[in-house]
């Protein structure tokens, strides 16, 4: 399957992307449905806090004296005002804090989101846009961008969507080179090269580290600010994006890089 490529005015700019079967071309059938159905299950689960807390009749503040004595009055026996029968007593199996988080392998949770992403390429709600920035926060340009994406897909701008990004780039960390097997002059030479390489990107990437995060973050988070405001916008970056996320959107629009970073990841 292959997409046009659209630039941030929504006007194709003439290129094809190829979506590769493996990950874009499932047939939805019933091992599928219920693949989907566990991880979408076992997200919401994840969300629940569990915090939830009733107090049973030992934890109730209240007097410990019998409310009347035991026989003669007619009436039913009654120890402690603390009662679940009466009104600010304990509660009976009230809820008390739990875990509802739930364990799901790897491999379903990646097979469910390529059969949620195959079915909306196959439904025709997928639509990819070229790596763009935003120099300030800016609502009216990102309704700009979506209007002009509208034009493909009637409706785009007024329903649920969602911007999938390649998260902030930052540089790699240099890797300190092992010192093992320096048993001859030849291997502590190449050694002592390679420690010199270490320092000099290690001396570039502290330079350059705090402009280079500082600049990447401000792209990515102008880009959120502009579309927050909007109800029917989302943003995700293609790292975080789970099977809820783009069940519960009905048309995802996916960056170039983002798209091969989903793609990389679930070959």
């Amino acid at each position: 399957m292959k997409l046009p490529v659209y630039n941030i005015e929504g006007t194709a700019v003439g290129r094809e992307i190829e979506l590769p079967a493996n990950v874009f071309g499932l047939e939805m059938t019933d091992k599928l449905h219920h693949v989907v159905y566990l991880a979408v299950k076992q997200y919401l689960a994840n969300q629940r806090q569990g915090t939830h807390k009733s107090k049973q009749r030992n934890e109730i503040s209240g007097s410990t004296r019998k409310l009347h004595r035991q026989k003669g009055t007619g009436g039913s026996r009654k120890g402690s005002i603390k009662n679940p029968l009466f009104h600010g007593g304990g509660r009976i199996f009230g809820p008390q804090p739990r875990d509802y988080s739930q364990q799901l392998n790897k491999k379903v949770k990646r097979l469910a989101r390529k059969a949620v992403l195959s079915a909306k390429a196959q439904e025709g709600r997928i639509f990819v846009v070229e790596d763009f920035t935003m120099n300030a926060p800016k609502t009216k340009s990102y309704l700009q961008f979506l209007n002009g994406l509208n034009k493909h897909a009637e409706g785009l701008a007024s329903s649920k969507n969602m911007l999938v990004l390649n998260p902030p780039q930052t540089l790699t960390v240099p890797v300190l080179p092992r010192r093992l097997g320096l048993t001859n002059k030849a291997a502590i030479m190449a050694y002592s090269e390679q420690l010199a390489i270490y320092r000099k990107e290690l001396a570039t990437y502290n330079a350059e580290k705090g402009a280079q995060e500082a600049k990447a973050k401000e792209q990515y988070t102008n880009i959120q600010l502009s579309a927050r405001n909007i109800p029917n916008a989302g943003i995700a970056q293609a790292n975080m994006l789970n099977t809820y996320d783009i069940i519960n959107t009905q048309y995802l629009v996916v960056s170039e890089s983002a798209l091969q970073q989903l793609i990389s990841s679930l070959s």
